[in-house]
């Protein structure tokens, strides 16, 4: 088995992710052979932690005319994902991209478009629906355990933003950067896959003096297809740990998504348990499941659809209207579900 040759291109928290943590899993099947970042100095650390040898690169549009591809990984800020996958698909590189898709609506809907004419494989970076817990709840939800649902509410909250593990120039720009974009896009994509499509958005949203800086306050509401409402309060002014959760009412009881991965149920009269998903197989991580697809197998993965379709609602929340805002027209078609592609 020839082994598929990858570029990884922005090293900053994803991009050191994916070279440290995930590629060393599946070196039989997958190479690295470039790596990509404008600070030189990273360029050096990084290859040296890995004790790898990719060839480097501090110009993305080098790389990608000079080293044969298979694969290229876009881990560099939003502003440039468009950039970066526009000249891959013109060369025929399959395409794993880091959330949000691209930098504006605009930008998404050509991407999709792109990927369409250009006929490789897209994949955008989203894993919280195949994440043990999720599908736990998913399972619990689909055998009616807590009723019928009757609300939910969406915690984006945080002591500080960035978080201390975020130092960067971006990651605070009201342009490419805040907790809406960095995290809320992911819950976003999650509940479209288990809940259904979100179809009105409404949200009230308060900015520092600065305008440069990203969103300090959000208080939102969610319409689900079925007029299911999601409540999302977001601040960077949380007195105490950061909590990042999704909390949905039935008639019945309660499911708590708490912190991304802890899940507790309770009963009308009963407090909140926590509940195992020790006996849950999950996917994950998304990278076997592209070297899957690319070996010519079958592997479930979020495609640029359903990257764009994360992007209205996100964009929707970013930049509100006056009351609702009904997001289905810009949808693309039922796209709101993991793909199983075979190449």
């Amino acid at each position: 088995m020839n082994k598929q040759k990858m570029a990884v291109i922005g090293l900053g928290h994803m991009g050191r992710h994916m070279i440290h943590r995930l590629l060393p899993q599946y070196t039989e099947k997958i190479e690295l052979v470039a790596i990509c970042d404008s600070d030189e100095s990273s360029l050096h650390r990084e290859a040296a932690e890995a004790e790898i040898g990719p060839r480097q690169y501090t110009d993305y549009r080098q790389l990608l005319d000079e080293v044969t591809l298979d694969l290229v990984y876009i881990a560099v800020p939003p502003s440039l994902h468009y950039d970066v996958a526009r000249i891959a698909f013109e060369k025929g590189i399959h395409v794993f991209c880091e959330k949000p898709l691209a930098n504006s609506l605009t930008e998404a809907r050509s991407l999709v478009e792109l990927a369409e004419e250009s006929n490789v494989f897209h994949a955008v970076h989203f894993s919280l629906p195949l994440d043990p817990a999720v599908l736990k709840l998913q399972g619990l939800l689909e055998q009616q355990a807590i009723g019928r649902i009757q609300s939910m509410e969406l915690y984006l909250e945080f002591p500080q933003w960035p978080r201390a593990w975020q130092q960067n120039p971006w990651i605070t720009s009201r342009q490419q950067g805040g907790y809406l974009l960095e995290v809320g896009i992911h819950w976003i994509q999650m509940i479209q896959q288990v809940f259904g499509p979100i179809t009105h958005v409404k949200s009230e949203i308060e900015f520092p003096p600065d305008s440069n800086q990203s969103e300090s306050r959000v208080q939102a509401v969610l319409r689900l297809h079925n007029d299911i409402e999601i409540r999302l309060s977001g601040t960077d002014q949380l007195e105490g740990e950061e909590r990042v959760s999704l909390v949905v009412h039935g008639e019945e009881g309660t499911l708590a998504l708490e912190n991304w991965c802890n899940l507790y149920r309770s009963s009308k009269d009963a407090d909140l348990q926590r509940v195992s998903v020790d006996d849950v197989v999950s996917p994950l991580p998304i990278l076997k499941q592209i070297i899957q697809i690319l070996n010519g197998e079958s592997g479930l993965i979020y495609d640029f659809h359903n990257g764009y379709n994360a992007q209205v609602v996100l964009e929707a929340l970013r930049k509100p209207g006056e009351g609702f805002t009904d997001v289905r027209p810009q949808l693309m078609g039922d796209k709101t579900e993991g793909f199983i592609v075979t190449t």
